[in-house]
């Protein structure tokens, strides 16, 4: 099964190992800290011009930036 996550972006269900609520995780400084660290590392990819929602994370560690709540993606 495949999971669209915006902007013309779909990925295996398999492969997604987590999806956040950017509000709700961003709290954490741990999460912020893994998020500024994956931009380092360019694994963040932005999904759309709109203010992202949710984010994304794959088992290769690709962090996807998604304008859709997780609700939507779940």
């Amino acid at each position: 099964m495949y999971v669209y996550i915006g902007e013309n972006k779909v990925i295996r269900k398999s492969e997604i190992e987590f999806v956040f609520d950017l509000d709700s995780a961003t709290v954490s400084v741990h999460t912020r800290n893994y998020l500024k660290k994956a931009e380092k590392e360019k694994r963040v990819v932005m999904l759309g011009y709109d203010l992202p929602k949710s984010f994304v994370v794959t088992r290769d560690g690709t962090v996807y930036l998604s304008p859709f709540n997780t609700s939507t993606i779940k």
